[in-house]
């Protein structure tokens, strides 16, 4: 886990920059899901052409975007719905807050040892 330990306000605050670099991700994650077929086809006999390029392009994309989140100290779970989570305490525990794109604030949290699916109302 993390070092880093957030508040729900300082979550909140990250949101609003994490949250494009999140999208960043996402969109990437995309290209990289579509073009992965058709790189795999044209690889061998033209090393990828405009697949091959697009797709090097998401993955840059989609490292520079992971390394801001690392660096922000949150645990990207989720890349195609932009959820992370943050390292937090509660009632003495470690937990993890819980967010993903669309919603407007951390408003979840859920234990360390579980995930998404177990998520509870702050």
């Amino acid at each position: 886990m993390s070092e880093k330990v957030f508040t729900v306000a300082e979550a909140n605050a990250l949101i609003g920059v994490l949250g494009p670099v999140l999208e960043q991700l996402r969109d990437a994650q995309a290209v990289l899901d579509a073009r992965h077929g058709e790189l795999e086809e044209h690889a061998p006999g033209n090393g990828g052409g405009e697949p091959g390029v697009e797709f090097l392009g998401a993955m840059s994309d989609a490292g520079k975007a992971i390394a801001k989140l690392n660096e922000a100290g949150v645990v990207v779970r989720d890349p195609a719905s932009g959820l992370i989570d943050f390292p937090a305490e509660r009632e003495g525990q470690r937990i993890f807050l819980c967010w993903r794109i669309g919603e407007d604030a951390v408003d979840w949290w859920h234990p360390t040892t579980s995930g998404f699916a177990d998520r509870r109302p702050l």
